[in-house]
């Protein structure tokens, strides 16, 4: 399986620069600085290659395009925003597959089972968090799942370092709740 090295490197080739219309080199040095942190974000958020690249790619043809191939004013906050939309439409594409399929019959291995546990966790929580509120889904999805200090989250949404604080922690506290809820209605 690829790491996020090697799959960076598959979506960056320094060939493309030659490639690309003067006017749009503006997008690769975009790729080339804010790439690896994207990449990161969006492994969190996904957690699985083929839609990381998805959302990667759908991302940086979005600023390519945008308002007439025009420069966003900030760019790495365009980028982390569309990117954190982007992966929450492909998390709600693959939660709405899910429900959609039947489930999985008995499983016999207590392993497997435990490894189901944790998938599941790990699906809920980010189904949750596709739920929060967009203030604080960005907060969350910025903060904690592409691992930015406050300082840089508060500046990308263009709010203060303090809310920025009280967004994540409500959005915590929502989180803790609606997984709680849902263990108490499986047992």
């Amino acid at each position: 399986m690829f790491d996020k090295a090697v799959t960076r490197d598959l979506l960056w080739d320094a060939a493309l620069a030659k490639a690309v219309d003067h006017s749009q080199r503006w997008v690769l040095s975009a790729m080339q600085r804010h790439g690896p942190e994207l990449i990161t974000m969006l492994w969190r958020i996904l957690g699985n290659e083929q839609d990381v690249c998805d959302a990667y790619q759908t991302t940086f043809l979005h600023l390519a395009n945008y308002e007439l191939r025009s420069k966003p004013d900030n760019v790495k906050a365009y980028l982390f925003r569309t990117a954190s939309n982007t992966a929450i439409s492909i998390l709600r594409c693959r939660i709405t597959e899910r429900k959609t399929f039947s489930a999985v019959g008995d499983i016999a291995s207590g392993e497997a089972k435990d490894y189901l546990d944790a998938n599941h966790l790990t699906e809920s929580l980010r189904f949750y968090i596709a739920q929060l509120p967009e203030q604080l889904r960005n907060v969350v999805t910025l903060r904690d799942l592409a691992e930015l200090p406050y300082s840089q989250v508060a500046r990308i949404l263009g709010i203060s370092y303090a809310t920025a604080r009280v967004y994540r922690c409500k959005a915590i506290q929502l989180l803790a709740a609606w997984m709680s809820k849902e263990s108490d209605d499986e047992r």
